[in-house]
């Protein structure tokens, strides 16, 4: 069964994902405040993106992974701009960078302790402790 991947713009200016299996009748029932709660709030919505897929439960999947997404990036996506894509997919989020600044200035590098701070004890070889 054929499935769409829908991008709604909603009246107060965000944007909707969603995924149905007929897309004439789902927008009609956004329209008629007859869709989710997050239309129904914001009417009207304007159809502004689809992607048609053979089977649905793989619209389902894109919708998903699309409603991750943020703001500029499903504007790339919109526009057209696909080369764009994935320098929109790195962390834009202030506090990570700003956590990640904070461990980088107090010396962790990565996932590893410090030398210093390794203990295996000499009579165990390191692969005795992997756990299957």
């Amino acid at each position: 069964m054929k499935g769409y991947l829908y991008i709604l713009e909603c009246a107060d200016g965000g944007y909707y994902t969603g995924s149905t299996v007929d897309l004439e009748k789902r927008i009609v029932e956004h329209q008629e405040g007859k869709g989710a709660n997050h239309t129904k709030k914001r009417l009207p919505v304007r159809l502004i993106y689809v992607e048609e897929y053979h089977r649905i439960d793989t619209a389902f999947y894109r919708e998903k992974q699309v409603q991750g997404w943020s703001r500029s990036k499903k504007e790339a996506l919109i526009s057209g701009q696909f080369d764009d894509l994935p320098n929109l997919s790195e962390c834009q989020n202030d506090s990570i960078i700003s956590i990640s600044k904070k461990l980088n200035n107090s010396g962790f590098d990565y996932a590893q302790p410090p030398q210093s701070l390794q203990w295996i004890p000499k009579n165990l070889k390191p692969t005795q402790y992997a756990t299957n």
